[in-house]
């Protein structure tokens, strides 16, 4: 893999956290499912051997991938200009169809999670609000439309 991956400091955090436990929690409930599986005799027929060593397997992708990620994380200012909307920015919108108020925090395709309003900069509304400033007003080209806001106000 290549280039920056942009994290807040609580998303880094995550990662870590995440990293330590495929390394020791998930690394010996494996082991030992796997030393389990051993005992039932035969490793050449047998289902749970297999079972947990693809599951095994698996883990140890994830642990390189995350590791590859951490190798490239980038954490965020949380000083960045307030004045247009960036990675890291809270951005207050108001929906200029329906009136209705919006906040979108925009992060990176690792942390976001649209339950806790976390939008990823290379989403359509994401992208569409970089670069932007206060009370401007953006169109955004989705699939299913356009989308009009007005940046009510940027945080951090």
């Amino acid at each position: 893999m290549s280039g920056d991956i942009y994290l807040t400091q609580e998303g880094y955090e995550k990662l870590v956290n995440d990293l330590e436990y495929l390394k020791t929690v998930k690394r010996r409930a494996l082991a030992k499912a796997i030393g389990e599986a051993r005992a039932y005799g035969d490793i050449s027929e047998n289902a749970e051997y297999d079972a947990a060593k693809d599951a095994q397997g698996h883990n140890e992708k994830q642990i390189v991938e995350l590791e590859d990620k951490l190798a490239r994380v980038r954490i965020l200012d949380k000083n960045i200009s307030k004045d247009e909307v960036l990675v890291g920015a809270t951005v207050k919108l108001k929906d200029m169809v329906t009136l209705e108020e919006l906040e979108y925090t925009l992060v990176s395709e690792l942390e976001a999670d649209y339950n806790q309003n976390k939008i990823s900069i290379s989403s359509p509304v994401g992208g569409g609000l970089l670069g932007h400033k206060q009370n401007e007003i953006v169109e955004i080209i989705i699939p299913a439309g356009t989308l009009k806001y007005k940046i009510i106000e940027i945080s951090r």
